[in-house]
């Protein structure tokens, strides 16, 4: 568990770790680069490198330690629907959100296929939000995938935000994150693929929630849109 600078999230929570490349959100990856560092600071978890998915028994009680009610992104540095994670596995993540549900558990993966093959199989309590990310037109299929779930909240991350995704459909989703990609390698995000998934939103009375522009600099492009800034975030309802 460690304090997060995501914006949309306090804590993350990492029961696996590894990944492997999906799609053209995927090339400047920041868990990649992050596992890099890590395993150089010889850091035991990240020792194995990225490319190789592990899971972390030890991980699984960490959130029934947390004194008050917190946000959690499930996995920032993996994929829990990726194909080397166990159904067994999954199924003892979900039990540990599922009985912990003062929590918010935010989980989001580009395996939409396998969540929407597996998603019977799990107990889907409020306190779990699932999303998907989606970068460009190609990845559309995603949130069709999604929307198909039993998930309670549903959410989109479209970031790093790579081209106008259209007359994007919102049906059944309930909270969207755009952010453009930050690094030394970030590709240009346009403000008006921006505008039009925030004119999606608030057509389909959806919580928006602009993250950064991006860039070489993120820190200095920061956050704003039109003069302001948006952390919309769906309700919590407590237990």
């Amino acid at each position: 568990m460690a304090q997060s600078s995501i914006e949309w999230t306090e804590l993350t929570w990492n029961p696996t770790t590894g990944c492997t490349k999906v799609s053209s959100g995927c090339k400047n990856c920041y868990a990649e680069i992050m596992t890099r560092r890590l395993k150089a600071m010889g850091v035991e978890k990240y020792s194995q490198g990225f490319k190789k998915v592990i899971t972390h028994e030890d991980t699984l009680h960490i959130p029934y330690s947390w004194k008050s009610p917190k946000i959690v992104f499930v996995n920032s540095m993996s994929d829990l629907f990726h194909k080397d994670v166990p159904l067994d596995f999954i199924k003892k993540v979900f039990k540990v959100m599922n009985e912990n549900p003062q929590h918010v558990f935010q989980v989001l993966t580009k395996r939409s296929g396998r969540l929407l093959e597996l998603h019977n199989e799990f107990k889907w309590t409020q306190n779990i939000w699932m999303g998907t990310s989606v970068e460009d037109k190609k990845t559309l299929f995603r949130i069709e995938d999604l929307r198909k779930t039993k998930a309670k909240v549903k959410f989109l991350s479209c970031e790093p935000l790579l081209e106008d995704l259209g007359k994007i459909k919102l049906k059944k989703i309930d909270w969207v994150i755009v952010g453009g990609e930050s690094g030394p390698h970030a590709r240009i995000m346009e403000t008006d693929w921006v505008l039009n998934i925030q004119d999606r939103c608030t057509e389909n009375c959806i919580p928006f929630f602009f993250k950064q522009w991006g860039g070489t600099r993120k820190k200095k492009a920061g956050r704003l849109l039109n003069g302001k800034t948006y952390d919309e975030m769906p309700k919590i309802k407590h237990p």
